[in-house]
């Protein structure tokens, strides 16, 4: 199968029973080798010009059918295994016209729906359904991102067993999976799907949690709790903790590579995007800014710089990779960078005034640290307060870029507020 086949999808009709439709190949969908399938329809045949040429007349597989000249119709998209649910290829338009009519089905606005769909045998992650508020939706997300880590993984009985054990001890220690449900949500509102952004979403909690696990040496923070539970070094030594943060981020862009790419970015240019957020210019510099500025009263732009390297990129780069792998139109992707970052600025403001107005047992870390450690804060420099209204002038900031997306923002939408309102 190849994007822009036409090929036969049984629909399920009002009765409970099933009737042959043609439909068109849109994507293909990793990590399981699924097929995005635009069902059709033998009504609005001016919805797409020039369609009904792509189907052979007289096939054997409509026979008896009663299609006539079919188009496209958004009946939903239907996520299939190639060789267990088509029921055969009849004929083929451009890829380019497959790209075109994506875009169109993301211009209406029309909502995803996932039908059809057989659980993955390769890893058992099946996509996920979910409900309409927030904590049920977020409760699912977690489990949906744990069942792909946990089957992309290599096991606690691979050996070495240490290492896989170190990797797995910080990686399933309880994180809240913010990075990856955000790159979830920014593909499904870029007229993508979960499973499209499946690897990506994996790459950025395996790449994340390795700088946690470095970030937690003593070396460097040197705090003996993380996510509510003994930090990586404690349980097994500093080598060990060291060697199990250079695997994950090994194995973040090793995920990342099996991604696949669309029309507009490929794989490569992902890996790029990840690379320049994992180095110096980002997430490494902003660790060594943040460093060197322990004892210090540091001016409130070199505090930015700091958070928007060390956080914000990291949170930017998440919804980028989302909207990459959804194929997104570039004022899309311009729109989730600037999204990105203003909430990731907030977040870290937030995760600053938590800091000394929490207690240990709630953050599931150590409270206290930035003021021990004599860090320069939003708190410190500006107060709770003004700390605050920070955080909320950057969330405004958020929402004013997704308007661009609207009305398929609602998930991001909820995500921004739900990260200026948390109290852990």
């Amino acid at each position: 199968m190849k994007e822009g086949d036409v090929v036969v999808v049984p629909m399920e009709t009002a009765d409970g029973g099933e009737k042959p439709r043609p439909g068109i190949v849109l994507r293909f969908m990793p990590p399981f080798d699924d097929l995005l399938i635009c069902a059709v329809s033998t009504q609005l045949h001016q919805e797409v010009a020039g369609f009904d040429e792509a189907i052979v007349p007289g096939d054997p597989d409509f026979s008896g059918s009663g299609l006539r000249a079919p188009s496209l119709i958004r009946l939903g998209y239907l996520v299939m295994k190639p060789r267990r649910q088509i029921v055969g290829r009849i004929g083929r338009i451009a890829p380019a016209r497959a790209l075109r009519l994506r875009e169109r089905l993301s211009q209406h606005l029309l909502e995803v729906r996932h039908a059809g769909f057989l659980t993955p045998t390769a890893t058992g992650v099946a996509p996920a359904t979910f409900g309409s508020d927030l904590k049920s939706y977020l409760a699912q997300r977690v489990q949906y991102v744990d069942r792909a880590l946990d089957s992309f993984m290599p096991s606690v009985e691979t050996k070495p067993v240490t290492i896989h054990k170190a990797m797995r001890h910080s990686i399933f220690a309880g994180g809240k999976r913010l990075r990856p449900i955000l790159c979830l949500a920014a593909a499904e509102a870029c007229g993508g799907s979960d499973t499209s952004a499946l690897f990506a979403a994996c790459a950025v909690e395996c790449l994340h949690t390795y700088s946690l696990i470095h970030d937690d040496l003593p070396c460097m923070d040197d705090d003996d709790m993380r996510r509510g539970v003994p930090t990586c070094h404690k349980v097994y030594g500093e080598a060990m903790a060291l060697l199990a943060g250079d695997a994950l981020q090994a194995f973040a862009f090793e995920l990342l590579a099996k991604s696949r790419g669309g029309h507009r970015y490929s794989v490569a240019d992902m890996i790029l995007e990840f690379a320049r957020t994992a180095g110096s210019l980002h997430l490494v510099g902003g660790q060594v800014a943040d460093l060197e500025g322990e004892g210090k009263k540091l001016q409130l732009d070199d505090l930015r710089f700091i958070h928007e390297n060390k956080t914000a990129a990291m949170l930017t780069t998440s919804v980028k990779l989302g909207a990459m792998c959804a194929d997104a139109m570039p004022e899309e992707l311009a729109a989730l960078e600037k999204f990105g970052m203003a909430t990731g600025l907030a977040f870290q403001i937030i995760d600053d005034i938590l800091d000394v107005t929490q207690t240990s047992e709630k953050l599931g870390k150590s409270a206290g640290k930035d003021l021990a450690s004599e860090k320069s804060t939003y708190p410190a420099l500006l107060g709770l307060d003004a700390s605050r209204e920070q955080a909320h002038n950057l969330t405004e900031q958020a929402h004013r870029a997704l308007d661009a997306l609207a009305p398929r923002d609602k998930r991001l939408r909820q995500l921004a507020d739900y990260l200026l309102n948390r109290d852990y």
